[in-house]
C-alpha cells in the first residue's frame, strides 16, 4: 500500500453529488456547507469561481478546480452577476431532493424545497437559470466530499485552499465518461457518478502533486525512490510488525545508515519517528470508529503488546491519551 492510496481510501463520494445542473446567466449558486473537499468540474460553457476570502478563480469548459474547506464559496456566470445566489447545501444532496441530475439549483417557486426542488432557479431579477441550451450556457458537476477521520485529514493538511489540475492527463478521460453519464437517465446513475468522481478527483490530485515547481509534501517524492519508497510502501502494509531500521534496510536491500539517511532526507524525519505517528494516525480512527474496542485492543492492532506503552505513545504524539481522544471525538448527547 503506498501513502497516497492509504490516505485517500477513506475519502468517497457516496450520494454526495451536489450539482448537475445546466445553468443560463445570470446565474450564481451559493454553497454553504464548507464541505472538507469540494470538486467542481464544468463541462460546457464557463463561470467563476469564488471562494470565502480568495480571489475569483475562471472555470473554462473541461476544468477542474478543488476546493478544500471549511471555507465556503460560489460559483457564478460573471463576477458581479446581478443573479441572487441560491443556497446549496446537504439537504440537497439526497435522493428525495429530485435525484442525481436535478438535485440542486432547482427550485419550485410555489414548493417548500428551499432552492432543490423539481422546476427551475429563478434569480433576484425574476429570470429562469435552470436547464438553459442557449448561448452561454454552462453544464457544471459538483462533489462534496466528506472527509472524516485522522488518516483522511493528513491529506487535507497536504493541500492548498483551491488546486487547479492541469489540462489533459488521464482526467480527460474521466471527463469524457462524466459528459456522457449526465447527458442520460439511468439506472445506477448515481453509482457510476460516485465513481467517476471518484477517480476524477484521485486523478486531480496527482497531476497536482506532480506539477514541476509545486507545493507537495514529503512523502509525495519519497515515494518515486527505489530505496525510501519501498520502505514507505512496507510501513503502511505491515504498520503493525516489529519493525527495527534494521529490519526495514534488510528488507529494503541496503545498509541501515543508508537507509535512516535517506528516508531522513526525503521524508523529513526517521523511519521509526515516521512510523510511531502513522500508527497513532491509524489507532486515532480505531478509538473512535471501534466503540467496543479497549485501549489493549487498539494497542495490538497497530503494534503495542504493551498498553501503557501505547498510551504514553499516544499522548506524546496526539497531545491527549486514548480515553480522553476516544471521549473527545463522541457525539454530545441530545437534550
Amino acid at each position: 500500500m503506498d501513502v497516497f492510496s492509504d490516505l485517500i481510501r477513506g475519502v468517497r463520494a457516496h450520494g454526495s453529488l451536489f450539482a448537475s445542473s445546466t445553468l443560463s446567466p445570470p446565474w450564481a449558486l451559493h454553497f454553504v456547507d464548507g464541505a472538507p473537499l469540494t470538486l467542481c468540474t464544468v463541462i460546457d460553457g464557463a463561470g467563476w469561481l469564488v471562494p470565502e476570502g480568495r480571489p475569483p478563480e475562471l472555470l473554462r469548459a473541461r476544468e477542474t478546480i478543488v476546493v478544500r474547506g471549511p471555507g465556503t464559496f460560489t460559483f457564478v456566470d460573471e463576477v458581479g452577476t446581478t443573479a441572487e445566489p441560491i443556497e446549496c447545501g446537504e439537504d440537497c444532496a439526497t435522493p428525495e431532493q429530485g435525484g442525481t441530475r436535478h438535485r440542486l439549483g432547482w427550485h419550485d417557486p410555489g414548493g417548500d424545497a428551499g432552492g432543490c426542488g423539481g422546476g427551475q432557479v429563478y434569480g433576484g431579477d425574476g429570470q429562469g437559470y435552470g436547464r438553459g441550451n442557449g448561448p452561454g450556457a454552462t453544464t457544471l458537476i459538483v462533489g462534496a466530499y466528506p472527509v472524516r477521520g485522522e488518516i483522511s485529514r493528513r491529506l487535507l493538511e497536504a493541500l492548498p485552499v483551491v488546486l487547479r489540475a492541469d489540462d489533459g492527463g488521464a482526467s480527460d478521460a474521466v471527463l469524457d465518461h462524466l459528459a456522457a453519464e449526465v447527458a442520460v437517465d439511468t439506472p445506477g446513475q448515481q453509482v457510476v457518478l460516485d465513481r467517476l468522481l471518484d477517480w476524477m478527483l484521485v486523478c486531480t490530485l496527482r497531476e497536482w502533486f506532480d506539477r514541476p515547481g509545486g507545493e507537495r509534501p514529503a512523502w509525495w517524492a519519497a515515494q518515486r525512490d527505489p530505496v525510501v519508497g519501498d520502505a514507505l510502501r512496507l510501513l503502511h502494509a505491515e504498520p503493525a510488525a516489529p519493525w527495527t531500521v534494521a529490519a526495514l534496510a534488510g528488507r529494503t536491500g541496503v545498509s541501515r545508515s543508508t537507509l535512516a539517511k535517506r528516508f531522513a532526507d526525503l521524508v523529513g524525519e526517521p523511519p521509526l519517528t515516521y512510523l510511531t505517528r502513522w500508527r497513532m494516525t491509524l489507532a486515532a480512527d480505531l478509538l473512535v470508529e471501534q466503540d467496543d474496542a479497549t485501549v489493549a485492543d487498539v494497542a495490538r492492532a497497530v503494534g503495542y503488546s504493551d498498553p501503557f506503552g501505547f498510551s504514553a505513545a499516544f499522548k506524546r504524539v496526539r497531545g491527549a491519551n486514548p480515553s480522553e481522544f476516544r471521549g473527545s471525538r463522541r457525539p454530545s448527547p441530545a437534550r
